[in-house]
């Protein structure tokens, strides 16, 4: 049995041939999802012609009810194709070939595993909006698609680098894969409607437009108090390879963690100031991890005579040792100091003085790449009901505070003509 399905070109070479994996990221309007949605209708009704019986899978990570889930897509895509439509039987709340043989069933990754595990005879697991998936949801599920000729296929819009999705599908050299990158400028059929949203984006929401519609990982969340800054950065070619002086300090300024699985995260930046350029030129982040487990990257990396400039909490007591933050550094060969508490309203004062001093910082890219995507995420808490806004999320603020705290502990240099006489010559024998 044939039917033609029409589809982008770019998805042609994903669904010729045989494979294990299929799949395709990228932004949003790219008829990824009706592509697939049809494909899984036609793959089922191939298969119940052939006399199989089985279900298709459509899953994703999250699914609270069938409102969650990819019914409303499979259900429009059948109906769309009089061929498809006449292969199915539809009710509100279920898909069925016309002579029962193969059913279309949704589940959530996250909270159903244990039910997935039990389905037999899938022929087919389709997992949408693929982003949020976990490790150990991909490595429950993929075991459970073991019919003979059954596939998985996978679509998403990456948001982070190196996320389990991106990290297990993206680059893969697998030849049994077949993934393909689908934007919208790839959909022939793009509407105008979703032209219209593509450009008030692109006008109003610089800072999301990337993620949203060309499938690059997000570096922004809403209302982060650095969007504009990254992107103003970004423009004006202030992200890209920068050296170090190497007759001018290394400075390196820090957010305590802890001990512990659940301590919070110890970060560090390594900067620079050159004249007025503030050259940010590495990031470290950690959890766990001893003082001397930090203290050996920095020597690792070639910064083994940085200034270690620690937040107000440098001169607390280390809960295991009994000695001050600021000793252990200098006990590790390096010079310290403590930058006080700025009192009532600190994460403020670090936001204002952080966004003042972003014009004049320059990033290494290949370096810091972790650290500015965790700025981009610095946003408000929002109330969960009223909306109000509750001040800085904790969970994101560690790698914005210890670069806050460079903005506090910086002092612009004095030109010439700032400097006394006496400074500027000397005295007069």
């Amino acid at each position: 049995m044939q039917h033609t399905i029409e589809m982008p070109d770019k998805l042609v070479p994903v669904f010729n041939g045989s494979a294990r994996y299929r799949g395709a990221f990228g932004g949003r309007g790219s008829a990824k999802t009706r592509t697939f949605a049809k494909m899984a209708a036609l793959k089922g009704a191939v298969a119940a012609a052939g006399g199989q019986d089985g279900i298709i899978l459509c899953a994703r990570a999250y699914m609270n009810s069938l409102d969650d889930s990819s019914l409303a897509e499979v259900k429009a895509a059948i109906a769309s194709d009089p061929w498809l439509a006449n292969a199915y039987t539809m009710t509100e709340k279920t898909v069925t070939t016309v002579d029962g043989r193969v059913a279309f069933k949704f589940a959530g990754l996250m909270r159903n595993i244990e039910s997935i595990k039990s389905k037999a005879r899938i022929l087919l697991c389709w997992v949408d909006e693929a982003e949020e998936v976990p490790e150990q949801s991909w490595v429950a599920l993929i075991p459970t698609v073991r019919e003979y000729g059954s596939e998985i296929w996978v679509t998403w819009n990456p948001k982070r680098r190196g996320g389990p999705t991106d990290k297990r599908f993206r680059n893969a050299q697998d030849p049994d894969m077949k993934i393909v990158e689908m934007n919208w400028r790839d959909n022939p059929w793009f509407p105008a409607v979703l032209e219209r949203e593509r450009q008030v984006d692109l006008r109003d929401r610089p800072d999301q437009y990337e993620h949203i519609w060309e499938g690059d990982y997000a570096t922004a969340a809403t209302g982060a108090y650095y969007a504009e800054q990254l992107l103003a950065a970004r423009h004006q070619g202030r992200i890209g390879r920068v050296s170090p002086d190497p007759m001018l300090p290394i400075l390196t300024y820090h957010d305590i963690g802890g001990a512990g699985a659940k301590a919070d995260l110890y970060v560090m930046w390594v900067v620079q100031r050159v004249d007025r350029e503030i050259r940010v030129l590495d990031h470290y982040a950690s959890q766990g991890q001893t003082l001397g487990y930090h203290a050996q990257w920095l020597r690792e990396r070639g910064w083994g005579r940085a200034e270690i400039i620690l937040p107000h909490d440098g001169i607390n007591a280390n809960n295991l040792t009994g000695k001050r933050y600021e000793d252990h550094w200098r006990d590790a060969g390096f010079s310290a100091r403590t930058i006080p508490n700025q009192g009532k309203g600190a994460a403020g004062m670090r936001i204002e003085a952080l966004r003042r001093l972003f014009p004049q910082m320059w990033f290494n890219e290949a370096t810091t790449e972790q650290g500015r995507l965790m700025l981009g995420l610095y946003a408000p808490k929002y109330h969960p009901t009223t909306g109000d806004d509750l001040g800085p999320d904790h969970d994101n603020s560690h790698d914005a505070d210890a670069l806050g705290l460079m903005a506090i502990d910086y002092q612009p240099p004095r030109v010439l003509s700032d400097m006394p006489l006496r400074a500027r010559f000397g005295t007069m024998a």
